[in-house]
């Protein structure tokens, strides 16, 4: 018996964290629901995304919700990416560091691979690698 492990993101704009990374990776929205689905929900939170599914950057499912609390996001944390196709990295790493920080620019490394990360503007933390 085993489980299907899936990203899920806490954020303060989940439609347009969705929106950026559907741009970034390409994919589109499979589900989403409103926190207006619950009853008793303060009417300031009605419109707010309760859960969000998402397929990125092929078959890839991340899931989002917007967060009642700020969200934090740490390093101690990544979401990773490995493409067999250095063009098709690039392009992801360049997308997804758009209006975010650069940690380490894509580029051949010692162990034979290339490898990139960056804090994207969401302050998601991507490990982009090509084989």
């Amino acid at each position: 018996m085993g489980a299907k492990m899936n990203s899920y993101l806490m954020s303060e704009d989940a439609r347009g964290q969705a929106d950026f990374y559907i741009g970034s990776l390409g994919g589109e929205i499979q589900f989403l629901s409103t926190f207006a689905e619950t009853p008793g929900i303060p009417e300031a939170m009605k419109d707010k995304v309760m859960h969000l599914a998402l397929t990125v950057a092929g078959a890839n499912t991340l899931m989002i919700s917007d967060s009642f609390e700020p969200v934090a996001y740490n390093r101690s944390i990544c979401l990773s990416l490995n493409y067999d196709d250095e063009s098709e990295a690039r392009t992801v790493y360049s997308k997804l560091s758009e209006g975010g920080e650069s940690k380490f620019p894509l580029a051949l490394q010692p162990w034979g691979a290339y490898y990139g990360e960056v804090v994207d503007k969401f302050g998601v933390t991507w490990m982009i690698t090509k084989q």
